[in-house]
């Protein structure tokens, strides 16, 4: 487990470093089992990410349980149990207060087929979930009512959130949803994007099955 740990940790960093969140916003988190107890590692609450030890990450169950002696996980880890409990793909999970997105999500617009590339998030569309106050159980239904068929999703006046079979895989999604966001942000101000047909999306997204091999 202490592979798993030091890749919470490796991404956790890597949310600063690559500008995808800042100090401590943004929380990362794996899929893991410790004994018999199906649970996930995530990143603790209030703790710069820069200076994280192994002993720091979080086991959380599936049940929603920790080790209150120890640290305290993410303030926002319900919709990461929500998440692995509903969607049996998802192995890693990001989530970003990345700039671009956080602007987009502002406007509680879901981000239309501007871009054959939004079909990496899975659908034709990238969804904005419902806003609802960070930590709560309505925030979990709303972002799995906006994941529903997808990866990823923004969170109205919030971020995003994206997942994946590994943590490579989830952040490098996260990577393309704030670039998608910078885009639509450039095309809007150009004027009102014209957007791709449905006819055209499902043919991306037959595309991008095997889009990538790993």
């Amino acid at each position: 487990m202490k592979k798993l740990r030091a890749q919470v940790i490796k991404y956790a960093k890597k949310l600063n470093t690559t500008n995808l969140s800042a100090l401590r916003s943004g929380n990362i988190s794996v899929r893991a089992k410790e004994g018999n107890i199906n649970g996930f590692y995530i990143t603790p609450s209030g703790v710069k990410y820069s200076v994280l030890k192994p002993r720091d990450i979080v086991f959380v169950s599936l049940k929603g349980r920790f080790d209150k002696k120890k640290k305290k996980p993410s303030s926002e880890w319900r919709f990461h149990q929500d998440i692995y409990v509903n969607k049996v793909d998802a192995k890693a999970i990001v989530h970003a207060h990345s700039t671009c997105a956080t602007a987009v999500s502002t406007h509680k617009k879901n981000i239309p087929a501007f871009h054959y590339m939004v079909g990496v998030a899975g659908g034709e569309d990238i969804k904005c979930a419902k806003y609802a106050t960070f930590g709560t159980r309505n925030l979990s239904k709303n972002i799995l009512s906006a994941l529903k068929n997808r990866s990823a999703c923004l969170m109205s006046n919030h971020g995003q959130i994206t997942y994946g079979k590994n943590l490579d895989n989830a952040f490098e999604l996260a990577q393309e949803v704030e670039n998608i966001c910078h885009q639509y942000i450039n095309a809007i101000r150009i004027g009102i994007p014209k957007i791709l047909s449905k006819k055209e999306m499902k043919i991306v997204l037959d595309k991008m099955k095997n889009y990538k091999e790993d």
